[in-house]
């Protein structure tokens, strides 16, 4: 009786889960036309290409800032954008903030686009195939040069959009304002002042849209369509200084505990004890959405995570990557400093990390989780800087929609679905205006060219640069 009865159940519990299974499908997406934009391919990639020849490289030192290029590249907008620079006021605000304000039928529930113009210094030149700054298309139609990925190609295709509708006398039924900073990469203060700004006028904005997420192939487990990631929320992150004090001495008599082997054993220890994985609600969104277009053995796993979240977290856990950034707060040592001298202890060695902070964690919980699995008096935590992470915007919202339906008018064959973008932005300071912040970079981007991004030889197909524009004036004519 009893093994019946352990049969039946059993049964049950396998029915459960494949009917779960069939029923785990993709919903219908909503049909929508496309309106057509009227964007100048050939114009926009000419304007980017521009952009690209100044180099506006931002660094903490601001000592080896060339002012002169910055001022340049602010210089140029006005040229290339005549209608834009006549129509919207434009402000500067912060150490570098452009702030340009499209007055619209209405003042209320303004829509704000953003992008930066600063760049990183592009490392290596000997290992670019071309000149970083040459802003050259070459036979394959591809634009290249420092930038064109991140974001002077997403500030072309705003500017591109706005200018286009100017040309056509069109005016959005509420203000549209566009922020661009030139220190993002180095988390200056120009986003941080507009927003303050803004706060001061009482602007409190429906829509606020930043780079973030792309429309990728292959990032998903189980899903070959091509998928538009949108982020409604990011990580925080955090600098973190490892160090260990000593006497000193010679290597030739050394003491049972020194602090580079120290240090190596606490980090040895963190990696072998990361943070806990968890499922965000921002995570569980994306798994319902992508999981539904994944494979029968995926959607098994994704339709039952009641049942099978632990083999999820260990999935993700050994697979590593964006997955596994998903799950959880990731911990990543990058700098080592000892002594100078082979035959010398040092007397005080150091290690520095990087985290990136789940929304379950805050910096002062990360700081203390540390502590805790390095379990040692010797060793001291400190925290360099950082902040925490966002707040989650919500879907099925209007202001989503308005996203939504502008990725699919202009990637049609596109799954959309929200994310949590692992990186950090300027939009995370808008949450303080903003309960709608989103985080879309306006391109298709293969692995190879999502790998270029901070790395040699960045490059764009300038069929992309249109195809952005055209994204933001289907945004802008919903706005």
């Amino acid at each position: 009786m009893i093994g019946w009865l352990i049969l039946a159940v059993v049964v049950l519990f396998l029915a459960v889960l494949l009917i779960r299974t069939a029923l785990f499908r993709p919903k219908t997406k909503p049909a929508s036309s496309i309106p057509e934009t009227g964007i100048d391919y050939g114009r926009a990639a000419d304007h980017l290409a521009r952009m690209v020849r100044i180099k506006t490289v931002s660094s903490r030192d601001a000592s080896s800032v060339d002012e002169e290029e910055f001022e340049r590249f602010r210089t140029l907008l006005t040229e290339l954008y005549p209608h834009v620079t006549q129509t919207c006021l434009r402000e500067r605000i912060g150490p570098s903030g452009l702030l340009y304000h499209w007055k619209g039928k209405k003042a209320d529930s303004p829509l704000i686009l953003m992008a930066h113009y600063d760049v990183v210094p592009p490392g290596d030149l000997s290992a670019w195939k071309k000149d970083p700054f040459c802003g050259e298309t070459d036979a394959d139609g591809v634009l290249w040069g420092r930038g064109t990925l991140d974001t002077k190609g997403t500030l072309c295709g705003i500017l591109e959009a706005v200018e286009t509708l100017l040309e056509k006398g069109f005016v959005p039924e509420h203000d549209v304002y566009l922020s661009f900073s030139g220190d993002e990469e180095i988390m200056g203060q120009s986003a941080p002042a507009i927003v303050e700004e803004l706060r001061r006028r009482g602007i409190r904005p429906a829509l606020v849209l930043d780079e973030g997420g792309a429309v990728v192939e292959g990032a998903f487990p189980g899903v070959k369509a091509k998928t538009a990631v949108i982020g409604t929320c990011e990580k925080g992150q955090m600098d973190v200084e490892i160090s260990m004090k000593s006497k000193g001495g010679h290597t030739s008599a050394p003491p049972p505990k020194t602090p580079v082997a120290s240090l190596c054993k606490a980090v040895t220890t963190l990696e072998k004890h990361p943070f806990p994985a968890s499922l965000t609600p921002a995570a569980a969104e994306m798994f319902d959405t992508l999981g539904r277009h994944s494979t029968f053995a995926m959607r098994l796993i994704f339709s039952n995570l009641w049942c099978f979240l632990p083999l999820l977290k260990q999935i993700c856990t050994k697979s590593g990557g964006e997955m596994n950034a998903l799950m959880r707060t990731t911990c990543c040592f990058t700098i080592m400093e000892g002594s100078r001298a082979a035959n010398a202890i040092p007397t005080e060695a150091r290690m520095t990390a990087n985290l990136r902070l789940s929304p379950r964690d805050t910096m002062e919980s990360a700081e203390a989780y540390l502590k805790k699995v390095i379990d040692d008096p010797d060793i001291t935590v400190r925290r360099i800087q950082g902040t925490d992470p966002s707040p989650i915007s919500p879907t099925g919202t209007p202001q989503w929609e308005q996203v939504c339906a502008a990725v699919r008018e202009t990637w049609p064959d596109a799954i959309v679905a929200p994310y949590m973008m692992v990186a950090c932005s300027d939009s995370r300071h808008f949450c303080q205006i903003c309960d709608h912040v989103f985080r879309f970079s306006a391109m298709e981007l293969s692995k190879e060219e999502r790998g270029c991004i901070h790395g040699l030889n960045e490059r764009i197909p300038v069929e992309k640069i249109g195809r952005a524009a055209e994204f933001f004036t289907r945004v802008l004519l919903k706005s």
